[in-house]
């Protein structure tokens, strides 16, 4: 073995000013820096190496890592589409890609490399998953279903594949179907909160609010700071007219994620609870455009300007609460609004 090494270490140092080697040690040197986190260091070796060759796939992708991982998905899109540019063939810029575009919200064009990478590798779960992530948050409910099943056929112990699935089951409506999927993952992985959530998630659905708080309860216990398990005891606690509590949980949940639309729409209904419309009305819009899938904001927002004196307003909400599916508008608004 120590043959062998030396031979190869002759070799090295044989071609230690070829162009190949040059790169692959600025791109080790960039990786390591990486790994130690040290940012400006690694952004250095990478530049190192793309002086050498601009069009150096590996230290463009790794630029683009960089930047993804710092949360600048704007910064990071442009590495990987000079990736791409430079190796059409490099499958794991598409799917990095593919999680920027989705980050930045653009799903179609996060769903377009997704089935590039589906294309070149039908065997990867992991292409399939995020597929039906897209799906879900294109409310392409049905495709969403579909896409992680077929992940799960690849891969059956996943548990983050079982429970996306029981959570589309959820926005399906398919409660029992989704306390399938959710029993299975607890077979699997018993200590994963997001189990929990989702379970309580569909008590909420149920009116069962004494038992989504026993399920939320179990998922906090878990991840004591995870701000959508927050957020979500933060509903239960409204819908339990608990609104001081509620709004420890909501406020908390907002200082842990200041881009959780979920967040902001619970503290608009804890503002419309609490009899202040002006306030209720401008949480609600914002939620609305930090995430337009976000559930029952339209109903909410329509009864905050019903409250406030604007009809018109209050109507058009509705109408939009009706075509979300939430199911909760009284018939007597309606006849008002006609």
């Amino acid at each position: 073995m120590r043959l062998v090494i030396f031979f190869l270490l002759l070799i090295v140092l044989g071609c230690s000013d070829s162009k190949e080697l040059r790169l692959q040690k600025f791109l080790l040197k960039g990786n390591l820096s990486l790994k130690e986190h040290s940012t400006e260091q690694a952004i250095y070796y990478l530049e190192e190496a793309l002086a050498i060759d601009p069009c150096y796939a590996p230290a463009l992708n790794n630029l683009g890592t960089l930047h993804y991982q710092a949360k600048r998905w704007e910064e990071a899109l442009p590495f990987y589409n000079r990736t791409i540019a430079c190796h059409p063939e490099f499958i794991g810029a598409y799917f990095n890609r593919a999680n920027t575009y989705y980050e930045l919200k653009e799903y179609f064009n996060s769903l377009k490399d997704v089935e590039k990478i589906i294309t070149a590798k039908p065997d990867t779960a992991v292409g399939f998953f995020m597929k039906g992530l897209i799906e879900t948050k294109l409310h392409d409910f049905n495709n969403a279903l579909a896409s992680f099943a077929k992940a799960i056929d690849i891969d059956k112990n996943n548990v983050e594949y079982r429970v996306n699935h029981g959570t589309v089951n959820y926005y399906l409506q398919r409660f029992d179907d989704a306390e399938e999927d959710l029993k299975i993952a607890l077979q699997l992985s018993p200590d994963e909160p997001n189990i929990y959530n989702t379970l309580s998630m569909i008590e909420i659905s149920r009116g069962h609010l004494d038992k989504a708080m026993t399920e939320i309860e179990k998922a906090l216990k878990l991840a004591p700071d995870q701000p959508f398990f927050l957020n979500n005891r933060g509903y239960i606690l409204l819908m339990q007219k608990r609104l001081p509590e509620a709004l420890i949980d909501i406020d908390q949940s907002i200082l842990l994620d200041a881009e959780n639309g979920w967040a902001y729409r619970n503290k608009g209904i804890y503002r419309f609870l609490s009899g202040d419309y002006e306030n209720a009305i401008r949480l609600l819009k914002q939620s609305l455009s930090m995430d337009s899938f976000i559930d029952k904001t339209h109903f909410y927002l329509g009864m905050a300007y019903f409250k406030n004196n604007q009809k018109k307003e209050a109507c058009e909400q509705f109408d939009l609460s009706e075509k979300a599916g939430d199911k909760m508008v009284p018939a007597e608004f309606f006849k008002q609004c006609r």
